[in-house]
């Protein structure tokens, strides 16, 4: 029957059935999702180690009919990541990369789809200038990480003279065959365990609440099943089957809904990371999980919903004089939350993992606390407001007789924003641990070139210094000398560059062209410190390592009357030793034993100036590899955890956005009439509409509150979890909040179209 009643009870049934179903199916569309990421990232990890194309341990690969050369030429554009390989096949068996179909010649491209409508739109004509070759071909699938990826292969040649196992390698197969680097660091993994509780708990939040939608009329048409016969466990066995009918609606719409998101997935990027649709597929597992709990859920939310409610035959009584929410066992739940937590508190990264069972269900408990003090708090608070104006005073009454509802409405953004607030501060505070300074100096040098084994650094430093964009040009030549020719003992550094140059390297007393410095530091051991103090000692240029490419070996002789000079930080932080020689004082043939770093300062008021530098170093070395500095380096994994949290973020929070407004609808169609009636005798219609915003704005500020309440109390345990200084960022605490109450502000401003459609005299009309 209460099947029946949901699907066939006219339009107020299948109405209320879909308002319901839509709700429910939007928090299931996400629990899917959700459960298809450990999916998503096994396959991307999968795709990206298929792919890969350096294998340190074969360095002494030879030439052979089934070897390849692939060069690394990778390049941005703006502040997107390119990735770029030159291929030259010494064999007819070469390995071919996958999601390529054959080789490209030299002067072609194989590029991404993402790549090729970024190439043949009007804004990339800089990126065409830098890669001229013509497009033979897309990457397939299988060889990209992502449907925005931005990659492509380019025929390459004369790759063999410029082999040094990172910049250009020669290998026989792709695949990155070395086991997985396991994740050991507790805090990280704590990182991920909190995210996945934040985010989904709000998920959970809303389907409760979906799942009673209605439930007002739903009660009153009960009472008529009382009146022809039927006894109070009927009609409570009646309402869970018309509410396990919306669930298992919502499981067909949440399943349409995330086949509509997969194939959307695959079409947007969200902060640098896309997939394709495939790789979003759910574990049969946890989708039977999910298809299990959903309705389950709906019968024992609909069950303890209507624990207070006495349904008799000529009406619902909701008790005549409503009983205050009791507070005791609403506090319970946080204060459980706190104590699963609390042993774990000061355990950091250097006491082994934390719990993870510990660690979710302490979680949970605190933001399930939070879910349940809400209604408790609005009740309270609004029993004792007072007069005010008449938009006030409407507000105020509604919500004094359905306080639940109006709770219920905010609960899901009070609790994310909560969990919000406690991983900014987790975030925060451990940032540091993962977050290094890079030690570059990015007040002097904003980009480096680094030049490929054979190309020359003068003419170089001439196309650089006529770019437009460039004020300064820093030019070195770098190498090292070993003591003997092969497998050296000691190895001394050896910088070349002019005058100018070589200032940002060291102290020097004097310097013109023609002079050779010394610079002796710490780093330097005493052997090669002896060594290079000693006149006419003959030195190798890049000596040859066993298991390396042979190299020059070009032999060197220390001059005599060289000058010491004293060492400073150079452009990079650190402190250069060994020799400083100035151009005139290296003969030709030691030259093309050294390897050209070009460092260089940019305007910044000059558009586009980094992608101008990048053309250039494509012009003078196609091998070469510009690089933009940063001030600070963050944790590859600690990176894209929080990467994957701002994803998750923006998920939740659409969802927050639809589900808030779904509700808010279906509270105004179970109003109509009263609107109607308010309106046909003569209440204006601002004075209805700054009623509804008011009967908004006051649970969430109220659900806000207790946020922040919630919200810096998990954040500061998680951090004595971490055993990390508590520190509170308030503006970005603050922050949060003004997001949640943000996203309420838009969907109540979104709702006042129909608010105003519903609020016509004619809405009293009825058969």
């Amino acid at each position: 029957m209460g099947v029946r009643f949901a699907l066939a009870g006219g339009r107020e049934g299948w109405v209320r059935a879909l308002l319901t179903a839509v709700g429910v199916g939007l928090g299931v569309a996400l629990l899917l999702l959700t459960t298809a990421v450990p999916s998503m990232q096994s396959v991307r990890r999968e795709r990206e180690s298929a792919r890969d194309d350096v294998d340190y341990s074969r360095m002494d690969l030879r030439a052979s009919d089934r070897s390849l050369l692939v060069a690394n030429i990778d390049t941005d554009w703006r502040s997107k990541d390119i990735r770029g390989r030159a291929l030259e096949r010494e064999g007819a068996k070469a390995p071919l990369p996958p999601g390529l179909d054959t080789f490209p010649a030299a002067g072609e491209m194989v590029v991404s789809p993402a790549l090729k409508e970024l190439l043949e739109s009007s804004d990339a004509r800089l990126l065409r200038e830098r890669l001229p070759g013509r497009i033979v071909g897309t990457i397939g699938e299988s060889g990209l990480i992502g449907s925005h990826e931005l990659a492509f292969y380019r025929g390459g040649e004369g790759l063999a003279g410029n082999i040094d196992g990172a910049r250009v390698a020669r290998i026989d197969r792709f695949g990155d065959t070395s086991p997985p680097e396991q994740a050991t660091d507790p805090v990280l993994l704590l990182l991920v365990l909190v995210v996945f509780a934040v985010l989904l708990m709000p998920v959970a939040v809303f389907i409760a609440a979906a799942v009673r939608f209605g439930g007002e009329r739903r009660d009153r048409r009960l009472a008529a099943l009382r009146l022809v016969g039927s006894d109070g466990y009927m009609v409570r066995r009646i309402a869970a089957g018309e509410a396990m009918a919306g669930a298992v609606l919502g499981l067909v719409f949440g399943t349409a809904f995330f086949l509509i998101g997969r194939q959307v997935a695959g079409s947007v990027e969200v902060f640098g990371i896309s997939v394709f649709p495939s790789y979003l597929d759910p574990s049969p597992a946890l989708a039977l999980l999910v298809g299990l709990a959903v309705p389950a859920a709906a019968v024992l939310v609909t069950m303890f919903a209507m624990r207070g409610v006495v349904i008799e035959p000529l009406g619902v009584v909701r008790t005549a004089k409503p009983t205050r929410r009791r507070l005791w066992w609403r506090l319970l739940l946080p204060l459980a939350g706190l104590g699963m937590l609390w042993p774990m508190v000061g355990q950091g990264r250097d006491s082994g993992n934390f719990n993870e069972y510990l660690v979710i269900g302490g979680v949970l408990l605190l933001l399930i606390g939070v879910a349940t003090l809400l209604p408790w708090a609005v009740e309270s608070v609004v029993s004792r407001l007072g007069g005010g104006g008449v938009a006030w005073q409407l507000a105020v009454r509604r919500l004094q007789l359905s306080s639940g509802t109006a709770a219920r409405m905010v609960n899901g953004v009070a609790v994310a924003i909560a969990g919000a607030i406690a991983l900014q501060m987790l975030f925060a505070g451990v940032e540091s641990d993962y977050t290094k300074s890079s030690g570059n100096d990015v007040q002097r040098v904003q980009m480096q070139v680094s030049l490929s084994r054979n190309a020359q650094l003068a003419p170089a430093v001439r196309e650089f210094r006529d770019t437009k964009g460039v004020r300064t040009v820093y030019a070195y030549a770098e190498g090292t000398l070993g003591d003997r020719r092969k497998d050296p003992d000691i190895g001394i550094g050896m910088t070349v560059g002019d005058c100018a140059s070589l200032r940002q390297a060291a102290a020097l007393p004097s310097c013109r062209d023609g002079d050779v410095f010394y610079v002796g530091n710490a780093d330097l051991d005493e052997n090669a410190l002896k060594m290079a103090k000693r006149p006419g000692r003959t030195l190798y240029l890049d000596p040859t390592y066993s298991g390396a490419p042979r190299s020059r070996e070009i032999p060197w002789q220390i001059p005599s009357g060289m000058k010491e000079a004293g060492s400073r930080e150079d452009l990079t932080g650190g402190e250069r030793g060994g020799f400083l020689v100035t151009p005139k004082a290296l003969s030709a043939t030691a030259a093309t034993a050294l390897r050209g770093q070009v460092y260089l300062a940019l305007d910044a008021s000059v558009p586009d100036a980094g992608d101008l530098v990048r053309n250039t170093a494509a012009a003078v070395d196609p091998l070469s590899q510009p690089m933009n500095w940063y001030a600070t380096q963050t944790s590859e994994r600690y990176g894209a955890i929080r990467s994957g949290l701002f994803v998750g973020a923006v998920a939740v929070l659409a969802l927050i956005g639809a589900s808030l407004l779904v509700s808010q609808l279906e509270q105004l169609r179970d109003r109509k009439k009263l609107l109607s009636a308010l309106v046909a005798f003569g209440t204006r219609r601002r004075t209805l509409s700054l009623s509804v915003l008011w009967q908004t704005a006051i649970p969430i500020a109220l659900g806000l509150v207790l946020s922040l309440a919630v919200g810096l109390t998990l954040g500061v345990v998680l951090l004595r979890m971490t055993a990390t200084p508590v520190v509170v960022d308030w503006w970005s605490v603050l922050s949060m909040a003004a997001v949640g109450a943000g996203v309420v502000v838009a969907v109540t401003l979104c709702s006042l179209p129909p608010l105003l459609r519903l609020m016509r005299p004619d809405g009293l009309r009825t058969e």
